[in-house]
C-alpha cells in the first residue's frame, strides 16, 4: 500500500476529504519524526513503540574488494509492534 492509497482509505473511513486526511497523516508523521530526532520514545498503546537505538562503530568488509572498512557509530529508528498488532497479524 502506498501513502496515497492510505490517505484515500483514511478519508473514506472518516468521511473527510483526501486533503484533510493527508494533512492529518503528515502531522502525525512529523510528530513521530520530531520525537525520534529528539531521542524520545513514542508509544501507541496496542499498536507499538517507536524508539531510537545506537549502533556502535564496527569494522566491515567491502564485498567487492574484501578490504576492511570502518563503519561509524550511528542512531537508527526502531519499531516494536504491540500485542494487539501482533495478534491481528497472526
Amino acid at each position: 500500500m502506498t501513502k496515497a492509497e492510505l490517505v484515500a482509505k483514511i478519508a473514506e473511513k472518516n468521511g473527510t476529504s483526501k486533503a484533510q486526511a493527508e494533512a492529518s497523516m503528515n502531522a502525525i508523521l512529523d510528530i513521530i519524526q520530531d520525537e525520534l530526532a529528539a531521542g524520545n520514545k513514542l508509544t501507541l498503546t496496542g499498536f507499538g513503540t517507536f524508539s531510537v537505538s545506537e549502533r556502535k562503530a564496527r569494522t566491515g568488509r567491502n564485498p567487492r574488494t574484501g578490504a576492511e572498512i570502518k563503519i561509524p557509530a550511528t542512531k537508527v529508528a526502531q519499531f516494536k509492534p504491540g500485542k494487539v498488532l501482533k495478534d491481528a497479524v497472526k
